[in-house]
Parts: C-alpha cells; sequence; structure tokens
C-alpha cells in the first residue's frame, strides 16, 4: 500500500516538470480520437440500417424481323341465312327438326293441317275432269258441223258457233289445269323442308299455332351455312384506299387470323371476299367481308372475334414488353439499367404493338437492359439489383 502510494506521489511531482502546452495538446488528441471511433461507429450504424438497393426484373431489347398488321373487331354471319317462312295459311302440326341441329336440303321441317288443301285439289281435279269433258262435246260437235258443212246441213255460222266454243271449251280446260297446279303446291307448302344445308336455329312458332302470310309467325325459324362463314370487318376509308391501291391481289395475300373471344386463334385461316358498295357516311367506314372455313361448325352467327391482317414487315426492329414502356406527361419512357446497375430514365417513340410486346422506334439499342417489373421503385441515378424477367405465360393470339 505504501509502495502504490510513493509511485503516486512521484507521478504527480513529475507532472510538474511538464509544460502546460504539451499536457493539453495530449488532452485534444485523446479527445480526438473518441470523436473519430464516434464518427465511424455512427457511420457503421447508418449503413447497416440503410436498406438494400431494390430488386427489379429487367428484359434485354431484342432485335429481330416482325409482322406488322392491322386488327379489327369483326361479327360473324352465315354464308347463307335462309328464313324459314309458312306459305300457305294454316294450323302446325308437326316439327320434324331438332333446334340447332345440322340439316340438309330438302328435309323436312314443318308440316302444317293438309285437310283444307287436300280438299281444295280434289275440288280443283274434279273441275279439270268436268272441263275436259265438256271439251270433248265441243270438239265432236265441230267435227259434225265440219262434215255436213259441204253438204249445206247447216251454215257456216253454225260452224263458227262450234269453233267458238271449241276453243272456249280448251281455254277452260287449261284454267282447270292451272287450278289443279295451284292446289298441288299449296298442299305441298304444308310440308316445308330447308331450301339449304346448315345449322337450323331455334323454333319461332308451336305447335297448333296458326302460321301464314301476314300472321306474326310468318317466320318458323332460319337456317344458315356456315361452312365457310363470313366474318365483316369495318375499315376505315384510309385503310381501304390502302388496300385497294395495292397492287398485290387482296386474295393472294397472306392469310387472315381470327382470334377469338376467348383469346384463342382459330386454327384455318382466312381470305378476302368482298367490299361493301359503299361507305357508311355515319361512321366513315365501309364493310369488307372476309371467309373463315368452319368445317366443325364451331363458328356460329352473331360471334365476335378480332380479324388481323399482315400489312407488311418490319426488318430489324427493336422489342420491348408493353409494360416496361410508361407515361409521364403525354411522354413515353423506360427505365434502363446501365452495366453499373445505376437506373437512367429515358424517353423512347414506340410505334406498332406486337403482341405483348412494342416496337421502339427511337431511344433504345439492341441489348440495353429495361426494368419490365419493379418501374415505381425506380429514381434516376438509383442502383438496383437486377433480377431476369419471368413473364406469366399470355393467351394465345394476345
Amino acid at each position: 500500500m505504501k509502495r502504490n502510494q510513493d509511485f503516486a506521489k512521484n507521478t504527480l511531482q513529475s507532472l510538474r516538470f511538464i509544460p502546460h502546452s504539451i499536457l493539453l495538446g495530449a488532452v485534444f488528441v485523446s479527445i480526438l480520437a473518441g470523436c473519430d471511433d464516434k464518427a465511424k461507429e455512427e457511420q457503421k450504424r447508418l449503413a447497416a440500417a440503410a436498406p438494400p438497393p431494390p430488386t427489379v426484373e429487367v428484359v434485354q431489347v431484342e432485335q429481330r424481323d416482325v409482322p406488322i398488321y392491322l386488327e379489327w373487331v369483326g361479327t360473324l354471319d352465315g354464308m347463307v341465312n335462309a328464313q324459314i317462312l309458312a306459305q300457305v295459311t294454316g294450323y302446325l302440326t308437326k316439327q320434324n327438326y331438332m333446334e340447332g341441329d345440322l340439316v340438309k336440303k330438302g328435309q323436312l321441317l314443318y308440316e302444317i293441317d293438309p285437310r283444307t288443301f287436300q280438299a281444295s285439289l280434289d275440288q280443283a281435279k274434279g273441275n279439270l275432269a268436268r272441263q275436259e269433258a265438256l271439251l270433248i262435246t265441243a270438239r265432236l260437235d265441230m267435227q259434225r258441223i265440219q262434215r255436213l258443212l259441204p253438204e249445206n246441213a247447216v251454215s257456216v255460222r253454225d260452224r263458227d258457233n262450234a269453233v267458238g266454243r271449241e276453243a272456249q271449251a280448251v281455254a277452260e280446260v287449261v284454267a282447270a289445269k292451272a287450278a289443279v297446279e295451284s292446289a298441288q303446291l299449296s298442299l305441298g307448302f304444308t310440308k316445308i323442308t330447308s331450301p339449304i344445308d346448315g345449322i337450323a336455329g331455334l323454333s319461332k312458332a308451336q305447335l297448333g299455332n296458326l302460321v301464314g302470310p301476314g300472321s306474326t309467325n310468318a317466320i318458323l325459324t332460319t337456317v344458315s351455312k356456315v361452312n365457310p362463314i363470313k366474318a365483316f370487318a369495318p375499315l376505315s376509308e384510309q385503310q381501304y384506299m390502302h388496300f385497294a391501291r395495292s397492287d398485290k391481289n387482296p386474295r393472294d395475300k397472306p392469310p387472315l387470323v381470327l382470334i377469338l373471344a376467348d383469346g384463342t386463334v382459330y386454327p384455318e385461316g382466312g381470305t378476302f371476299f368482298f367490299a361493301d358498295r359503299q361507305v357508311d357516311v355515319k361512321t366513315g367506314t365501309i364493310q369488307v367481308a372476309t371467309l373463315f372455313p368452319n368445317p366443325n361448325n364451331l363458328l356460329r352467327p352473331g360471334q365476335f372475334a378480332r380479324i388481323r391482317a399482315t400489312v407488311r414487315t418490319k426488318m430489324g426492329a427493336l422489342l420491348v414488353p408493353q409494360r416496361a414502356v410508361g407515361e409521364m406527361q403525354g411522354r413515353r419512357m423506360v427505365a434502363v439499367v446501365k452495366p453499373d446497375n445505376t437506373v437512367e430514365i429515358r424517353p423512347v417513340k414506340p410505334a406498332e404493338t406486337i403482341g405483348t410486346q412494342w416496337v421502339i422506334e427511337e431511344g433504345l439499342k439492341p441489348g440495353e437492359r429495361v426494368v419490365a417489373e419493379g418501374i415505381l421503385k425506380v429514381r434516376p441515378g438509383s442502383k438496383v439489383n437486377p433480377k431476369p424477367f419471368a413473364e406469366a405465360p399470355a393467351a394465345a393470339g394476345r
């Protein structure tokens, strides 16, 4: 204990001989060293607390030759739509087809009560027989008078009257035959058949209804020929003029593509059929009809579909996903990831869309990386953690 006290005493005595400036300097250096350590510790703490660079999905700008096409929303219609009408008035007694079935030309669809028409035919046949009998009598009278005329047993007047009666009888026979044919036609109209091969629609009349011309049930059903099927598309005047001035026959161009309502591409290609005679002054469009094979009767009249036509091929086009292109104050922008993983917001000039991709006219180079997912996370000059873009499978034809 005494030794420690002596050591402290000697130390204090030695400090008396150290200049005050040196002592203050040593104290200041120790203070600075402590502050520097604290600063380093604070920097380490802030670095540990700073969030990591955001993870984004990037895709490389693709360059390839792409077909440029136009699309229209079209309406499908039967090649022929035959309205089945009741041509005689009567009560409907039979329906001989299943609604929605494929029917053949000449197939029996409906039957109307034939009894009144059969009676009319029998009456017309009876009148024909009577007129034919009168014609025989008139001819026999004329022949007798012609034999007696040279003997002056009858007068010329009698002969002329006989000739007139025979001609009148001939006319009556002709009229009676026409009445028989008319009655036969009316009786035949009681059996209503399909005039074409096609799909029969819903029946608009029920059994027991009074049908016929002028009635509310004049149209019984409709039969549509759907192979091939027509697809109508409205073309603008500019589009019509472009195709009309083309040197290539529209029927010689690549097949048209039909995209159905569920997004699938119809397997059969279509061809141009005809253009309407006039432009609709209200819409400024002209109806163009196209034809698509329909061997399985999948397509039906009234369906909506998109009709796609290839107009040209763009060589060396630059493509990026549509989702990679944003809009800011009316300008199209993309986020380009540089080799050092920093972000540059760059304006671009997009052109046509090809499926889920956009053709870029200006602003990008082949092979550059653009942000396709997570574009809202980035800022100009910020660092990112890029990963390959994994696009979800798109529906066919989109």
